[in-house]
């Protein structure tokens, strides 16, 4: 309903005409909201309506594939949230799909557009803080697991739910590819999990490397319930940049140059909304100007491997290589 609102209301050059949701309830309650739309309880209805020309995907993961491929065999340009599927395999599939039919496919990290997160990655560029050597963030979520989370086969657990969004931060603020991980996990907050999913874990913590060397570090955690907590922390050879916090989003950079700096900005709930709001506009903005998107399938593929050696890593208690991946734009 975030997407739905903002294409309903907000998006310059788009227009939201139709739904669909397998849930009558769901589609009566965004036809309340939202106005005179067109709804189908059945996707491939609005796969094939000749007056769409655009999709976002927010089904459960392990339906990705199979929708954006068909959406993509439709000729329907592609937003997908995270994650972006549950195996590489089916990332490169989306990813030749959309190739072959000429589609756009952009996947929902949204993140990399709230101002914060971009302000931290001009400074980088700018090189207020010197080289990047370890780059650390975290997500903790306050809410109970949904009952689909629990089953590690079929949501990858909390590493691709809650930690996705950690995995492409390291990647965009460090500008380079995970090659290794080590990944420690357990189940410290929902014991009523534990024995019909004794892999669930809600706690998890990632010590990565990069293929040039530098090092990152993620934490990631569920049913904290003291409040949504995401922050991140990038370490250079001349500095650190802090993004987020608990009492509101904020920025700060710290270096010998110049000390500590911190820009004023909106709330965190505020700016996460619109996060959300710019990317959408940025995925019309790709298709009327026919660029590549922001965020892109590479991106979404390479989250995806590092939550598969994550999750191996996490049941072998080894470190993980993750194999070289032809691409790399969306860094």
């Amino acid at each position: 309903m975030i997407h739905a609102r903002n294409f309903a209301k907000a998006i310059p050059g788009a227009t939201l005409i139709a739904v669909a949701d397998p849930s009558a309830e769901a589609l009566e309650r965004a036809e309340d909201e939202l106005g005179n739309l067109s709804i189908f309880q059945d996707y491939n209805e609005l796969l094939h309506s000749a007056v769409v020309d655009a999709v976002v995907v927010v089904t459960p993961t392990n339906l990705h594939l199979e929708v954006v491929t068909e959406a993509a065999a439709a000729g329907k340009h592609v937003l997908c949230e995270k994650p972006m599927a549950m195996t590489a395999d089916e990332c490169r599939r989306m990813i030749e799909a959309c190739e072959r039919a000429g589609v756009k496919l952009q996947i929902g990290f949204m993140r990399r557009f709230d101002r914060g997160f971009r302000y931290a990655k001009e400074q980088i560029e700018a090189g207020a803080i010197g080289e990047v050597v370890l780059v650390k963030s975290l997500t903790h979520g306050p809410s109970k697991p949904q009952p689909w989370m629990l089953d590690i086969e079929k949501s990858n657990g909390p590493l691709a739910e809650v930690s996705s969004h950690d995995i492409d931060t390291l990647r965009w603020f460090a500008g380079s590819d995970i090659s290794e991980v080590y990944a420690i996990a357990g189940n410290f907050r929902s014991g009523f999990a534990a024995q019909e999913y004794p892999r669930f874990y809600d706690n998890v913590i990632v010590a990565s490397r990069f293929s040039d060397g530098k090092q990152g570090l993620i934490e990631g955690a569920v049913y904290v319930q003291y409040g949504y907590d995401a922050r991140a922390e990038i370490l250079g050879t001349e500095g650190v940049l802090f993004v987020g916090g608990l009492e509101g989003q904020r920025v700060q950079v710290v270096s010998h140059r110049h000390g500590a700096v911190s820009p004023v900005v909106e709330s965190w709930r505020t700016l996460f909304l619109d996060a959300y709001l710019a990317e959408d506009r940025s995925f019309v903005d790709c298709i009327r100007n026919d660029t590549v998107p922001e965020v892109t399938g590479y991106d979404g593929l390479q989250a995806v491997q590092v939550v598969n050696a994550g999750n191996q890593s996490i049941q072998e208690g080894r470190p993980v290589s993750i194999p070289t991946v032809a691409g790399g734009a969306g860094l």
